[in-house]
């Protein structure tokens, strides 16, 4: 038994006096979860969410049946229980007319076959032609603020269905106030049918010594201190300026520093590709494809700074998890990040390149400033975690349920 579910059990065990009273409180229920986001090797933003988030509930909640559907075939360590029953639903929902077909079709029917009291969809995607009760999580509206990061037919999609989605939906949950007032202001959705459930950061992400640092320096950066970058590549990201600003940064500051770039090229990474390779201290600059968390916690826990000056963020959970390892971070000072790195981290115009140039500057230049960062990482850190936000969001479950049978 891992950390996660040992602490998943205690909380299990402390409520079992109360099993009896939740029962009559709230009934067996059919729960059906839109999973197509756990992915072997692959879980990213909406995949950790779902897997935090569910995971969770369907070990808590012994009494619920859980109805996972996928779109391909599934990996058995995501039927987390044997109140779980997966069920693939064809076709690959990848594309957006697979999409289309996918949730108008295959959901549809399937919520109807397995008789469903409850859709839970994580992805921001939902069936409109379903009459079962649906939570929908919309983590952020980046298509509405920056459209042209994204090619023609998603960003259409998106832009034309996500109201209705959220019109359609009984109750909405999202990762950040500063998402749910964007999801207000944009839609104009009453507040109260929006709750705020914050992401958490895998346990795995823990402070290190000295002696751990330096042996992943040593595998990853040449022995050298390094800051990080971790997430997808794409323009939304803002890696361009990233890269830039690094280049600012070695020129106005001579040092051994090394910048990593940890993720995946997605859309629109060609200027990502270039800058790279034509950067005018490319010895100094190292990327590396997606990691597993296992890896990539220790990369992320033994640099010296994260870096992370996105264009716009639902929540950043890569602020959080270098706070979680003592790593404090320049981040933008806009949408959701200070929200989520508060007093821990330095703030920069993530469309001015000399300012973030400036603050790794000063983050380089005045170590009892970084030093002062570095101690209030921890308690900004515990103002998220996922087994709080897996109990936020029943709370939601159960309160949707009942008001669907009163």
């Amino acid at each position: 038994m891992n950390r996660n579910d040992s602490e998943i059990s205690v909380s299990l065990e402390l409520k079992s006096k109360n099993s009896i009273l939740q029962h009559y409180l709230c009934p067996r229920m059919r729960i059906a979860v839109n999973t197509r986001f756990l992915l072997a090797g692959k879980l990213e933003g909406i995949g950790w969410f779902t897997y935090e988030i569910i995971r969770r509930m369907v070990l808590s909640h012994p009494e619920h049946e859980f109805i996972f559907f996928f779109d391909r075939p599934y990996d058995e360590q995501f039927v987390f229980a044997s109140n779980v029953t997966p069920v693939v639903l064809h076709p690959p929902a990848r594309h957006p007319l697979l999409w289309m077909i996918w949730y108008e079709v295959s959901v549809r029917r399937a919520l109807k076959k397995h008789r469903a009291d409850l859709f839970i969809s994580t992805d921001g995607f939902l069936s409109l032609g379903t009459k079962v009760p649906t939570l929908l999580v919309i983590h952020d509206l980046a298509f509405e603020h920056y459209p042209e990061h994204l090619p023609f037919k998603f960003r259409s999609y998106l832009r034309y269905f996500t109201p209705r989605f959220a019109a359609r939906a009984n109750h909405i949950v999202t990762v950040s106030d500063y998402s749910r007032d964007d999801l207000v202001k944009t839609y104009g959705i009453s507040p109260e049918k929006i709750s705020v459930v914050y992401n958490g950061a895998n346990e795995q992400y823990q402070p290190m010594s000295f002696e751990e640092k330096q042996t992943v320096r040593d595998q990853y950066a040449q022995g050298a201190q390094y800051f990080v970058f971790a997430g997808a590549l794409h323009p939304r990201k803002n890696v361009e300026r990233l890269l830039q600003a690094f280049a600012y940064f070695k020129k106005k500051q001579h040092s051994g520093m090394k910048l990593l770039i940890i993720g995946r090229f997605a859309w629109n990474a060609d200027e990502i590709k270039r800058l790279l390779a034509e950067h005018p201290f490319r010895e100094d600059v190292i990327h590396l494809d997606y990691m597993q968390v296992d890896t990539l916690s220790k990369v992320i826990g033994a640099a010296y700074g994260l870096m992370f000056v996105s264009l716009y963020e639902g929540f950043g959970i890569p602020v959080l998890e270098a706070l979680k390892c003592d790593v404090p971070g320049i981040i933008s000072n806009c949408t959701s990040l200070p929200e989520v790195g508060g007093e821990a981290c330095l703030y920069a115009n993530p469309e001015d390149v000399a300012d973030i140039g400036e603050q790794m500057r000063l983050f380089y230049k005045d170590e009892y400033l970084r030093s002062t960062l570095v101690a209030k990482c921890a308690a900004q850190a515990a103002k998220f975690n996922w087994q709080k936000s897996a109990e936020d969001f029943y709370r939601v479950v159960e309160r949707e349920f009942m008001k669907g049978k009163s």
